[in-house]
């Protein structure tokens, strides 16, 4: 995650000097998310049928290759905006496998009852780690240009294939290799889409992951090329992490009775950050609405991957999470290509605007689930569960979290 905080700093303003355009931008972030997309499903059912550190391993070993060989051509002056779509499709198809390993990974660590402080923990010291990797970035691509900072990158995920070597959990389905990877696909959907809070949130966050996508990820870069400049656009995203490093202390004390709700309602805090961008483009204004927006996030994050760990059955888990991410990361292809035409016709500002509203319907959406609203922190005792109902199946693949 250190090198991850550095790599969109430095890809982003790499694609700029290049050609200057918010539509090549969009174009390449754009492809990263679509192989990350499509190859999701997969991933999900190899992270249950394969022990999952070795999944991370093998994952980080091909990033290291793929980020360096984007390194390498930016700082060779080779780069090209096809070339860079390609590696970046690599990248993307990558990280779909290293996701729902990772996260199925922690609940093999840890007892039921630490499941909420743990991640808490975990995503405390991510989140650390993207502060500093953040200011580095806005540094490294100021003082150096973006080719280091994807070296840095590169060497960062080099460094995490050793560490995922050293970690020793025991396999959840040693038998899963005798079924047919499409019955697994089955299997998990049914699992996915039984559980009516589940697919909700998803969907509401096929909507809130596009207008973050266009805002943050296309947006923000070309507003801070124009109004605050690159290094102070890496301070913005360092708030914000640092809001997320304290949104992570909070979480680790926070005893509630619905905390999926609570993550939900908190999900409203990208907003001001957003019409910030719009209105405010200044530090004074963006360091508090990003810090903010990164305490909101951290109250989501936790809340979201406790409450699947502990409503999930654990073999099932990563294709689950493949399922999640699917639906989540499902629209953002889509808004990080019409980010850049988007602006060009309706101006920054406006599509920014647009990007707040969206933002806004996907959390009133979740919240007009009833399912969404009452689910208790914790799932009740095996004698006391209710009988299950009859699964409700969302009307197409189109879900989101």
């Amino acid at each position: 995650m250190l090198g991850n905080a550095v790599a969109p700093i430095a890809l982003a303003f790499a694609v700029l000097d290049l050609t200057g355009s918010a539509r090549d931008l969009g174009l390449v972030v754009g492809a990263r998310s679509l192989t990350n997309v499509a190859f999701l499903l997969v991933g999900g059912v190899v992270a249950d049928r394969l022990p999952r550190h070795l999944v991370m391993v093998t994952s980080a070993l091909t990033a290291a290759f793929t980020q360096g060989a984007v390194a390498f051509v930016v700082l060779d002056g080779s780069a090209t905006v096809p070339l860079l779509m390609g590696l970046s499709a690599i990248n993307g198809m990558v990280t779909a496998f290293s996701m729902p390993a990772s996260a199925a990974l922690v609940p093999q660590t840890i007892p039921p009852e630490l499941i909420q402080p743990a991640n808490a923990l975990n995503r405390l010291g991510i989140n650390a780690a993207m502060i500093l990797g953040a200011s580095l970035g806005g540094v490294l691509v100021a003082a150096f240009g973006p080719g280091w900072g994807l070296a840095v990158d590169a060497a960062s995920f080099a460094l995490a294939a050793l560490a995922f070597s050293l970690i020793r959990v025991p396999r959840v389905a040693p038998t899963r290799q005798a079924r047919h990877p499409l019955r697994d696909l089955v299997e998990g959907w049914r699992e996915f889409s039984s559980r009516t809070w589940l697919w909700t949130v998803v969907l509401g966050f096929t909507l809130l992951n596009c207008a973050h996508a266009a805002a943050l990820g296309v947006l923000g870069p070309v507003v801070a090329d124009e109004t605050i400049g690159r290094q102070a656009w890496g301070l913005v995203l360092a708030a914000e992490t640092a809001g997320m490093v304290l949104g992570a202390v909070i979480a680790i004390r926070l005893r509630v009775n619905r905390l999926l709700r609570l993550g939900v309602i908190c999900m409203l805090g990208e907003i001001p950050l957003v019409v910030a961008m719009a209105y405010q483009p200044a530090l004074a204004a963006l360091m508090p609405a990003a810090l903010i927006a990164g305490i909101a996030y951290e109250q989501f994050g936790v809340a979201w991957e406790s409450t699947m760990q502990r409503y999930i059955p654990g073999e099932m888990l990563a294709r689950v999470y493949s399922y999640d991410a699917l639906g989540s990361f499902l629209a953002i292809p889509l808004g990080q290509t019409l980010a850049g035409p988007a602006a060009l016709a309706w101006g920054a500002r406006n599509t920014l605007l647009i990007a707040a509203a969206i933002n806004l319907a996907g959390v009133l959406v979740m919240l007009l689930s009833r399912d969404v609203r009452t689910l208790p922190t914790m799932p009740p005792e095996p004698d006391s569960a209710p009988t299950p109902t009859a699964p409700t199946a969302p009307t197409a693949l189109t879900t989101a979290s």
